[in-house]
């Protein structure tokens, strides 16, 4: 994948909205704190038109749909501007399809195996998902010695305590999380709160060139 989703930011908010009337401020307000890869989840019936609000009012954001799981889908979010892909796991199908779509994406693993299926694919970039419950830094830190070409986004479990370990690793390029929008910040439509939690994720690069 060209450029790689994974050095964009080094934190990618995982969004799930239920008023797409919040989506164009809210993304406004990630991309001002330095976040600027988002990513909508189908969660919710509202994320095609959140997705399609992002993409037209906020060029300077990269939008893309997560919890893609079938290849209508994928469809469905590249017609509405989605610009990436990210699925909680994959099958031949659905990789198919994404790879099909044009746009960069991000299949979701848990196991060696589904790994290495990957690389005799020709993917090398994945999301690894549910992180935390899937054995964290330390099954990441495994599987860096015998599979060094593959590379994470891991997502689930992760937040500002946790994230520079994981940040730290030679195999990670980014986290998926969403600390930077917390439920009572969007209920209460402060993007300047957003902000300010974004600005201090996306503070986690700096730190991270320092490990």
């Amino acid at each position: 994948m060209s450029p790689s989703l994974l050095d964009l930011a080094p934190v990618v908010p995982v969004v799930v909205l239920q008023d797409a009337s919040d989506a164009v401020p809210l993304a406004r307000a990630l991309v001002a704190g330095g976040l600027p890869a988002i990513e909508v989840t189908l969660r919710t019936p509202v994320a095609l038109d959140a997705i399609r609000a992002i993409a037209g009012e906020v060029p300077e954001a990269v939008v893309g749909a997560g919890t893609v799981i079938t290849p209508d889908q994928v469809t469905e979010t590249v017609a509405a501007g989605a610009r990436f892909l990210v699925s909680p796991g994959w099958t031949d199908v659905l990789l198919a399809a994404m790879r099909a779509s044009g746009v960069p994406f991000l299949p979701g693993v848990s196991t060696t195996s589904e790994v290495v299926a990957l690389l005799e694919r020709g993917v090398t970039e994945m999301k690894f998902f549910p992180a935390e419950a899937a054995g964290g830094t330390a099954y990441l830190k495994s599987l860096a010695g015998p599979l060094p070409q593959a590379r994470f986004c891991p997502t689930g479990g992760i937040g500002p305590g946790n994230a520079p370990e994981y940040l730290s690793l030679p195999n990670v390029g980014c986290v998926g999380g969403t600390w930077m929008l917390p439920a009572d910040a969007i209920a209460a439509r402060d993007w300047e709160r957003v902000e300010a939690l974004a600005r201090e994720a996306a503070g986690l690069k700096t730190l991270r060139a320092q490990v």
